[in-house]
């Protein structure tokens, strides 16, 4: 009974949703207290109840309950136990439901540090949240029912799909999901502040922290996925602009913007409605991911569902936020105009032409992902969007984005003499564009891609390393413990993502100039020397596993001599679905990866053996983190705790202590 009391609690979260959704805006219209207090308990049992679903269908899965349909296509009795728990969410009605509890965990969150904000705003917030979490758990009940049986059940599963049997699959989705579903508070708070007709900065601010929380969720997301396509697929790579890797990265991008034109809007009260759009947009783009992961209109690792039927449901659900949020916003368009001025050279101008290049690149991936699929269903013929044409229009738009990155906090609000700035840093121009082209001359790589990059890396890093030094000379009296300690959170998450960029630009740049790679024919004894190393391949020992054989190879590694250390690539063939997987082996250092992947056997019994010298490519996910680490200290900054302590009535006060 347990499955049907999982579904049952999910058709409960459906009617508690139906109630968040209508009785909170009602209430709101009318200025009802009562109504409007529905809000919070209708959310955190919405929450209650997803969430008991959720733990209906891990016990499914722990047990191996293979009665429920789910279960049979996505375990094995044999599949580890950490596996058994994370097919839950490998698979499209999982995953879906995975999405369901993440937005209602959003919501009580919001619920939980939101009491500060008044109370027809919040149920407004609340409500939008609930219309999204409606039209969620009816996809849910209606085409994806995670619950459904089997009879009779099935004998033994089909198991997990051996890609995902990976320790980074245990995390990827769900900080993947908490970055898509928190665009969906960012965009709540949107479109409450629209429906109230309340655009001033407090929403801005109120909503702020929200955004921020979910862009650095979705950073980090992104990061693990591109780590594991790096060491899982086998061949070497960290980004392949996959069209769900696409998914993710088009709302990370008018995330990016968002984050930055919200700061505008609270400090000067301008770029309100371009605010407002990227807020609708970011959301929309993380409803489009879900539609290409879930529609079955592509093919890849990343994708789930093949059943049209879904996907149109999505491209409704789709269609009609995307159309409700525009209509709204044009009738309140009047009420969005003005705001603070500004100049030409001002630090509102940096950000405007930052943000609406971030929206050009956003544009231009989502045109390469779709085109295709576009000629496709108008029998126009199948085509191929790559690398090439990703990489075309994506360095040339993100080139002055990068540029202005570092011009913003060297200038003031309003207004600012362009001569000053050019002064200030002129000298770090130089040295960048010096650096760069004596970096990529010494490497031997002197083309025009790997100066641009090095020059813009060297461009960040030292132009931020100028903004912390001048920042430490306003208090040149006191002692530096004291200086640091003054500088504000917020500064320090501004200074600290900056510099990540420039981090991941190094990364990607040298990896991408200066990687080597070979294939070879290799048998127990053999070595070669590759890029600087030595291998010896000592032998390949059938290993099994506890749902999987393996041959799993001994490989030697050294330098000069040197013992570096031992690798041990594996072929594994796993046992129910007969797939073959490889899993390469690395050796991890600060400035370089070895990388090595076992191929096929050869009818004479050699290996094929893919070896590769990965230069940097760990400060790629270095960068990454170093930007995600710099919206958590954003959020922390206490600002944001004084004005929820200032603004939050007595009674609530009491009630928080």
């Amino acid at each position: 009974m347990i499955p049907e009391l999982g579904h049952f609690s999910l058709v409960l979260a459906f009617v508690l949703a139906l109630v968040q959704a209508v009785v909170p805006m009602v209430g709101a219209a009318r200025n009802n207290p009562s109504m409007m207090a529905v809000a919070r308990p209708a959310a955190r049992g919405q929450f209650v109840f997803v969430v008991f679903a959720f733990g209906c269908l891990t016990w499914a899965f722990m047990n191996s309950d293979f009665s429920v349909a789910l279960a049979a296509r996505n375990s094995h009795s044999d599949t580890p136990m950490i596996y058994r728990i994370t097919g839950v969410w490998g698979n499209h009605e999982g995953s879906l439901l995975l999405w369901a509890m993440a937005l209602s965990l959003w919501t009580v969150a919001v619920t939980v540090f939101s009491r500060h904000i008044p109370d027809a705003f919040l149920a407004r917030v609340i409500g939008v949240l609930g219309c999204v979490s409606t039209g969620f758990l009816a996809f849910l009940l209606a085409t994806s029912n995670p619950f459904s049986r089997l009879l009779p059940g099935a004998a033994e599963g089909r198991d997990l799909n051996p890609l995902l049997q990976d320790p980074g699959m245990i995390i990827h989705p769900p900080l993947l999901y908490m970055g898509y579903v928190g665009f969906a508070v960012a965009f709540a708070f949107a479109i409450a502040a629209l429906l109230s007709g309340r655009m001033d900065a407090a929403w801005a601010r109120w909503s702020r922290p929200w955004t921020t929380v979910a862009w650095v969720f979705l950073t980090v997301g992104i990061a693990v996925g591109s780590a594991w396509a790096y060491y899982e697929l086998g061949w070497g790579g960290w980004w392949f602009w996959d069209p769900v890797e696409n998914a993710s990265f088009m709302p990370w991008l008018l995330g990016t913007a968002l984050i930055h034109s919200l700061a505008v809007t609270e400090k000067r009260g301008a770029f309100r409605s371009w605010t407002v759009l990227l807020a609708i947009g970011a959301f929309s783009l993380s409803l489009l991911g879900t539609f290409l992961v879930r529609s079955g209109v592509i093919t890849s690792v990343h994708a789930f569902a093949t059943d049209p039927a879904r996907g149109l449901f999505i491209i409704g659900l789709l269609v009609l936020v995307i159309g409700a949020s525009l209509l709204l916003f044009a009738w309140r368009a009047p009420t969005l105009s003005g705001g603070g001025s500004f100049g030409l050279v001002s630090r509102e101008t940096t950000l405007l032409g930052n943000n609406v290049l971030l929206a050009v690149v956003s544009a231009s991936v989502l045109l390469g992902t779709l085109y295709p699929l576009f000629l496709d269903a108008l029998n126009l013929g199948k085509i191929s969007v790559g690398p090439p044409y990703f990489q075309a229009v994506f360095v040339p738009l993100m080139t002055p984005v990068v540029v202005l990155m570092m011009f913003g906090p060297y200038l003031r609000w309003k207004s600012d003499a362009a001569g000053a700035v050019a002064r200030r840093l002129a000298p770090a121009g130089i040295a960048s564009l010096l650096i760069g082209i004596g970096i990529a001359v010494a490497i031997g790589h002197f083309t025009w891609r790997t100066t641009l990059g090095l020059t813009l890396a060297a461009w960040v890093v030292l132009a931020s390393l100028q903004l912390l030094g001048s920042r430490l000379r306003e208090r040149a009296g006191a002692s530096m413990s004291s200086r640091l300690s003054t500088i504000p959170a917020a500064w320090w998450g501004m200074w600290t993502a900056h510099f990540g960029v420039g981090i991941f630009i190094i990364g990607v740049t040298l990896v991408g100039s200066i990687d080597a790679n070979l294939d070879v024919r290799m048998k127990a004894g053999e070595q070669i020397d590759f890029a600087g190393y030595h291998f010896v391949l000592r032998g390949v020992d059938s290993v099994p596993g506890p749902n999987y054989d393996a041959s799993r190879a001994t490989i030697e590694l050294s330098r000069e001599g040197r013992a570096v250390g031992v690798l041990q690539p594996e072929k594994r063939v796993y046992r129910a679905m007969g797939m073959p997987m490889t899993e390469a082996a690395l050796d991890i250092g600060p400035f370089r990866d070895v990388y090595v992947s076992l191929g096929e056997q050869l009818p004479e019994g050699d290996w094929i053996v893919s070896l590769h010298r990965k230069p940097f490519i760990s400060w790629i996910w270095a960068g990454c983190l170093l930007m995600a680490l710099g919206g958590v200290l954003a959020v922390a900054d206490r600002r944001y705790r004084r004005l929820a302590e200032r603004q939050m009535p007595a009674s609530a006060m009491q009630q928080a202590v």
